[in-house]
């Protein structure tokens, strides 16, 4: 996927400028997209330099104008054509696998650490995820809103997120078992060489 398409499904929300769609991305599309204020402001020039977004000035008296952007008819073509091709298999580069990976030689107790510290942003997403959810379903159950809502598309990436961050939690409870209990047997070892 590139950063094209993601801007596009983020301006699905109707108009936003740079700083609201930072805020979107930031809250709805991390669970599975990243992208830096930076990179995002230079896509929204790419996207309307082709013509797939329009921007419009806001003239603000206390603070600089700002741009607002909204999709385009080929904008919503392009978007449209977008998911109907396939997506390229998933690739992985996270730098906590290698260190688990290296554990047994390294400093297990900084892995173990940062284990522990990637459970607890894995809770911080899903409490944030859960006010999301919360704010979506606006009273209803899940089965309802999934009839009744414009759109699932959010919904149903934002479950994805939660499935990820839950799945970080049972690896990440399993990961410090091991370790535990592999330090304990060392530390066992350890004690019955010296009596």
């Amino acid at each position: 996927m590139s950063l094209k398409h993601a801007v596009l499904a983020a301006l699905l929300e109707g108009e936003a400028s740079g700083y609201d769609l930072a805020k979107i991305f930031d809250v709805s599309v991390a669970n599975f997209w990243a992208a830096t204020p930076q990179q995002l402001y230079r896509e929204l020039d790419r996207l309307a330099e082709a013509g797939l977004i329009t921007a419009r000035v806001v003239q603000q008296e206390r603070r600089p104008n700002k741009r607002m952007f909204s999709l385009t008819e080929p904008g919503r073509r392009d978007l449209a054509a977008y998911t109907s091709t396939p997506p390229r298999p998933s690739a992985v580069r996270d730098d906590l696998m290698v260190q688990v990976q290296s554990c047994d030689e390294g400093d297990t107790q900084a892995v173990r650490a940062f284990v522990a510290r990637r459970m607890e942003t894995a809770r911080e997403k899903l409490a944030r995820y859960d006010r999301m959810r919360e704010r979506m379903l606006d009273g209803r159950d899940e089965e309802r809103y999934l009839d009744e809502a414009e759109r699932v598309g959010p919904y149903l990436t934002l479950m994805r997120g939660r499935y990820f961050e839950e799945e970080n939690l049972r690896w990440g409870e399993r990961v410090l078992a091991v370790l535990d209990r592999r330090a304990a047997t060392t530390r066992g070892t350890v004690t019955a060489g010296l009596g």
